[in-house]
Protein backbone atom coordinates (compact mmCIF):
# COMPACT_ATOMS: atom_id res chain seq x y z
CA UNK A 1 0.00 0.00 0.00
CA UNK A 2 1.42 3.34 -1.01
CA UNK A 3 1.80 6.42 1.16
CA UNK A 4 -1.30 8.53 1.69
CA UNK A 5 0.53 11.76 0.82
CA UNK A 6 0.24 12.87 -2.82
CA UNK A 7 3.28 12.24 -4.97
CA UNK A 8 5.32 15.23 -6.10
CA UNK A 9 6.43 15.03 -9.69
CA UNK A 10 10.12 14.86 -10.54
CA UNK A 11 10.63 17.06 -13.58
CA UNK A 12 13.65 16.37 -15.75
CA UNK A 13 15.73 19.46 -16.38
CA UNK A 14 13.94 21.60 -13.77
CA UNK A 15 17.19 22.49 -12.02
CA UNK A 16 18.80 23.83 -15.19
CA UNK A 17 15.61 25.71 -16.05
CA UNK A 18 15.41 27.51 -12.69
CA UNK A 19 19.15 28.24 -12.66
CA UNK A 20 18.77 29.89 -16.06
CA UNK A 21 15.82 31.97 -14.83
CA UNK A 22 17.59 33.17 -11.67
CA UNK A 23 20.92 33.85 -13.40
CA UNK A 24 23.23 36.07 -11.35
CA UNK A 25 20.75 36.19 -8.46
CA UNK A 26 21.51 32.52 -7.66
CA UNK A 27 24.11 31.72 -4.98
CA UNK A 28 23.76 27.94 -4.46
CA UNK A 29 21.65 24.99 -5.58
CA UNK A 30 21.06 21.88 -3.44
CA UNK A 31 19.30 18.78 -4.79
CA UNK A 32 18.67 16.28 -1.95
CA UNK A 33 16.06 13.47 -1.81
CA UNK A 34 14.12 15.08 -4.67
CA UNK A 35 13.90 18.40 -2.80
CA UNK A 36 15.36 21.44 -4.54
CA UNK A 37 16.71 24.39 -2.55
CA UNK A 38 17.92 27.58 -4.23
CA UNK A 39 19.82 30.20 -2.23
CA UNK A 40 19.57 33.67 -3.76
CA UNK A 41 20.98 37.09 -2.95
CA UNK A 42 19.07 38.79 -0.16
CA UNK A 43 18.62 42.11 -1.97
CA UNK A 44 17.45 40.31 -5.14
CA UNK A 45 14.74 38.28 -3.37
CA UNK A 46 11.71 40.17 -4.80
CA UNK A 47 13.04 39.93 -8.37
CA UNK A 48 13.78 36.22 -7.95
CA UNK A 49 10.31 35.50 -6.57
CA UNK A 50 8.61 37.41 -9.35
CA UNK A 51 10.59 35.51 -11.99
CA UNK A 52 9.74 32.15 -10.40
CA UNK A 53 6.05 33.03 -10.26
CA UNK A 54 5.74 34.40 -13.80
CA UNK A 55 8.29 32.36 -15.76
CA UNK A 56 8.55 29.06 -13.83
CA UNK A 57 4.83 28.82 -12.87
CA UNK A 58 5.32 28.67 -9.10
CA UNK A 59 2.08 30.43 -8.31
CA UNK A 60 1.65 29.87 -4.55
CA UNK A 61 3.69 30.76 -1.48
CA UNK A 62 2.97 27.97 1.00
CA UNK A 63 5.21 28.80 3.97
CA UNK A 64 8.00 31.00 5.29
CA UNK A 65 10.26 29.42 7.92
CA UNK A 66 13.28 30.60 9.85
CA UNK A 67 16.42 28.71 10.90
CA UNK A 68 19.08 29.84 13.37
CA UNK A 69 22.79 28.96 12.97
CA UNK A 70 24.55 30.91 15.76
CA UNK A 71 28.06 30.04 14.50
CA UNK A 72 27.55 31.70 11.12
CA UNK A 73 28.27 35.39 10.49
CA UNK A 74 24.74 35.68 9.06
CA UNK A 75 23.10 33.39 11.56
CA UNK A 76 19.56 33.32 10.17
CA UNK A 77 18.17 31.61 7.10
CA UNK A 78 14.71 32.51 5.80
CA UNK A 79 13.22 29.71 3.69
CA UNK A 80 10.33 30.30 1.27
CA UNK A 81 8.37 27.23 0.11
CA UNK A 82 6.76 27.62 -3.32
CA UNK A 83 4.21 25.37 -5.03
CA UNK A 84 3.47 25.07 -8.73
CA UNK A 85 -0.11 23.89 -9.13
CA UNK A 86 0.18 23.43 -12.88
CA UNK A 87 3.43 21.45 -12.67
CA UNK A 88 2.72 19.65 -9.38
CA UNK A 89 6.13 20.60 -8.02
CA UNK A 90 7.62 22.34 -4.99
CA UNK A 91 10.88 24.22 -4.46
CA UNK A 92 12.55 26.05 -1.59
CA UNK A 93 14.14 29.49 -1.92
CA UNK A 94 16.47 30.69 0.85
CA UNK A 95 18.22 33.90 1.87
CA UNK A 96 20.66 34.62 4.73
CA UNK A 97 20.66 37.54 7.15
CA UNK A 98 21.50 38.57 10.72
CA UNK A 99 19.91 40.59 13.51
CA UNK A 100 20.45 43.95 11.77
CA UNK A 101 20.20 43.37 8.02
CA UNK A 102 16.56 43.49 6.83
CA UNK A 103 15.06 41.09 4.30
CA UNK A 104 12.92 42.59 1.51
CA UNK A 105 9.24 41.78 1.91
CA UNK A 106 7.28 39.78 -0.66
CA UNK A 107 3.84 40.97 0.46
CA UNK A 108 3.38 42.82 -2.84
CA UNK A 109 3.77 39.47 -4.66
CA UNK A 110 1.82 37.26 -2.23
CA UNK A 111 -0.33 39.11 0.35
CA UNK A 112 -0.36 35.97 2.53
CA UNK A 113 3.32 36.66 3.28
CA UNK A 114 2.23 39.37 5.73
CA UNK A 115 1.36 36.95 8.53
CA UNK A 116 4.15 34.52 7.63
CA UNK A 117 6.77 37.27 7.87
CA UNK A 118 5.32 38.33 11.22
CA UNK A 119 5.81 34.77 12.54
CA UNK A 120 9.49 34.75 11.53
CA UNK A 121 9.95 38.21 13.03
CA UNK A 122 8.30 37.13 16.28
CA UNK A 123 10.23 33.86 16.64
CA UNK A 124 13.68 34.93 15.34
CA UNK A 125 13.75 38.72 15.25
CA UNK A 126 14.34 38.93 11.47
CA UNK A 127 13.22 42.32 10.14
CA UNK A 128 11.35 42.48 6.82
CA UNK A 129 11.76 45.75 5.01
CA UNK A 130 8.53 46.95 3.41
CA UNK A 131 6.12 45.04 5.65
CA UNK A 132 3.74 47.73 6.90
CA UNK A 133 2.35 45.61 9.77
CA UNK A 134 5.41 43.94 11.28
CA UNK A 135 4.10 43.11 14.77
CA UNK A 136 4.37 40.09 17.01
CA UNK A 137 1.77 37.46 16.23
CA UNK A 138 2.46 34.38 18.41
CA UNK A 139 3.82 35.73 21.71
CA UNK A 140 2.01 37.84 24.29
CA UNK A 141 1.95 41.60 24.64
CA UNK A 142 5.20 42.96 26.07
CA UNK A 143 7.12 39.72 25.40
CA UNK A 144 10.89 40.20 25.35
CA UNK A 145 13.22 38.14 23.18
CA UNK A 146 12.65 35.66 20.36
CA UNK A 147 11.88 32.09 21.51
CA UNK A 148 13.20 30.15 18.47
CA UNK A 149 16.71 31.53 18.70
CA UNK A 150 19.25 28.95 19.87
CA UNK A 151 20.53 31.24 22.63
CA UNK A 152 17.05 31.76 24.11
CA UNK A 153 16.69 29.76 27.37
CA UNK A 154 14.24 26.86 27.27
CA UNK A 155 12.59 28.07 30.48
CA UNK A 156 12.23 31.64 29.24
CA UNK A 157 12.67 34.72 31.40
CA UNK A 158 9.21 35.18 32.91
CA UNK A 159 6.33 32.94 33.92
CA UNK A 160 2.67 33.81 34.34
CA UNK A 161 0.07 32.71 36.85
CA UNK A 162 -3.35 33.80 38.03
CA UNK A 163 -3.21 35.86 41.22
CA UNK A 164 -6.13 35.43 43.60
CA UNK A 165 -5.14 38.64 45.35
CA UNK A 166 -5.06 40.80 42.23
CA UNK A 167 -7.77 38.80 40.40
CA UNK A 168 -5.72 38.85 37.20
CA UNK A 169 -2.84 37.14 35.41
CA UNK A 170 0.55 38.37 36.67
CA UNK A 171 4.06 37.93 35.27
CA UNK A 172 6.99 36.96 37.48
CA UNK A 173 10.65 36.08 36.87
CA UNK A 174 11.25 32.36 36.41
CA UNK A 175 12.31 30.64 39.63
CA UNK A 176 13.72 27.11 39.48
CA UNK A 177 14.00 25.71 43.01
CA UNK A 178 16.84 23.20 43.38
CA UNK A 179 16.63 22.51 47.11
CA UNK A 180 15.03 19.07 46.89
CA UNK A 181 16.63 17.83 43.70
CA UNK A 182 19.55 15.43 43.33
CA UNK A 183 21.05 15.30 39.86
CA UNK A 184 23.13 12.31 38.76
CA UNK A 185 24.74 12.77 35.36
CA UNK A 186 26.83 9.57 35.49
CA UNK A 187 25.63 6.99 33.01
CA UNK A 188 25.57 3.41 34.36
CA UNK A 189 27.10 2.25 31.06
CA UNK A 190 30.15 4.45 31.67
CA UNK A 191 31.11 2.75 34.92
CA UNK A 192 29.21 4.29 37.80
CA UNK A 193 31.09 4.24 41.10
CA UNK A 194 28.14 2.88 43.01
CA UNK A 195 25.90 -0.19 42.94
CA UNK A 196 22.54 0.26 41.31
CA UNK A 197 19.53 -1.42 42.94
CA UNK A 198 19.53 -5.08 41.93
CA UNK A 199 23.15 -5.16 40.72
CA UNK A 200 24.34 -6.74 43.95
CA UNK A 201 22.74 -10.03 42.79
CA UNK A 202 24.58 -10.14 39.48
CA UNK A 203 28.08 -11.66 39.19
CA UNK A 204 31.03 -9.44 38.39
CA UNK A 205 31.71 -9.40 34.65
CA UNK A 206 35.33 -10.07 33.64
CA UNK A 207 37.21 -6.88 32.95
CA UNK A 208 34.45 -4.66 34.33
CA UNK A 209 35.42 -1.92 36.79
CA UNK A 210 34.74 -2.82 40.39
CA UNK A 211 32.09 -0.53 41.78
CA UNK A 212 32.34 0.82 45.27
CA UNK A 213 30.63 -1.27 47.89
CA UNK A 214 27.27 -0.03 49.00
CA UNK A 215 27.09 1.18 52.61
CA UNK A 216 25.52 -1.32 55.06
CA UNK A 217 21.90 -0.69 55.98
CA UNK A 218 21.28 0.97 59.36
CA UNK A 219 20.39 -1.36 62.24
CA UNK A 220 16.70 -1.93 62.79
CA UNK A 221 15.13 -0.21 65.77
CA UNK A 222 14.12 -2.82 68.44
CA UNK A 223 10.40 -3.00 69.19
CA UNK A 224 9.04 -4.13 72.57
CA UNK A 225 11.03 -6.10 75.19
CA UNK A 226 14.22 -7.92 74.21
CA UNK A 227 13.90 -11.63 73.49
CA UNK A 228 14.52 -14.07 76.37
CA UNK A 229 17.62 -16.32 76.16
CA UNK A 230 15.47 -19.48 76.53
CA UNK A 231 12.08 -19.69 74.86
CA UNK A 232 9.17 -20.36 77.24
CA UNK A 233 7.36 -23.64 76.54
CA UNK A 234 4.63 -25.72 78.24
CA UNK A 235 4.72 -29.55 78.35
CA UNK A 236 1.24 -30.15 79.89
CA UNK A 237 -2.11 -28.45 79.69
CA UNK A 238 -1.91 -27.71 83.38
CA UNK A 239 1.14 -25.52 82.78
CA UNK A 240 -0.43 -22.21 82.03
CA UNK A 241 2.86 -20.38 81.97
CA UNK A 242 1.52 -17.90 84.53
CA UNK A 243 3.03 -19.49 87.65
CA UNK A 244 2.19 -22.24 90.20
CA UNK A 245 -0.82 -20.48 91.64
CA UNK A 246 -2.41 -20.22 88.23
CA UNK A 247 -1.68 -23.88 87.54
CA UNK A 248 -3.55 -24.97 90.70
CA UNK A 249 -6.45 -22.67 89.99
CA UNK A 250 -6.83 -24.21 86.53
CA UNK A 251 -7.51 -27.64 88.15
CA UNK A 252 -10.52 -26.39 90.14
CA UNK A 253 -13.83 -27.07 88.37
CA UNK A 254 -16.62 -24.61 88.53
CA UNK A 255 -19.90 -25.62 90.17
CA UNK A 256 -21.76 -24.59 87.03
CA UNK A 257 -19.65 -26.82 84.80
CA UNK A 258 -21.79 -29.43 82.92
CA UNK A 259 -21.40 -33.11 83.82
CA UNK A 260 -20.12 -35.34 81.06
CA UNK A 261 -22.70 -38.11 80.34
CA UNK A 262 -21.64 -41.74 80.80
CA UNK A 263 -21.21 -43.89 77.75
CA UNK A 264 -23.86 -46.62 76.95
CA UNK A 265 -22.03 -49.85 77.94
CA UNK A 266 -22.77 -53.39 79.20
CA UNK A 267 -21.50 -53.72 82.79
CA UNK A 268 -19.21 -50.86 82.23
CA UNK A 269 -17.00 -52.91 79.87
CA UNK A 270 -17.33 -51.27 76.52
CA UNK A 271 -20.19 -51.01 74.09
CA UNK A 272 -22.67 -53.91 73.80
CA UNK A 273 -22.28 -56.20 70.82
CA UNK A 274 -25.28 -57.17 68.73
CA UNK A 275 -24.82 -60.92 69.40
CA UNK A 276 -24.82 -60.28 73.17
CA UNK A 277 -28.31 -58.74 72.96
CA UNK A 278 -29.81 -61.55 70.89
Amino acid sequence: MGHSAPKIATIDGIVQEIEAILGSMLVETVDHVDELSFTVLRDALPQAMTALRDRAQYQQLMEIAGVDYPDRPERFEVAYHLLSVTRNHRIRVKVSTDEDLPVPTVTHIWPVAGWLEREVFDMYGVVFEGNTDLRRILTDYGFKGHPQRKDFPLTGYVELRYSEEDKRVVYEPVKLAQDFRSFDFMSPWEGAEYILPGDEKAPQAPGAPSPAAAPPPPPATPKGEPAAPTPKTTEKKADTGAGEAANKASQVKSADAPVKPAAATDEGKGAAKPEDKA
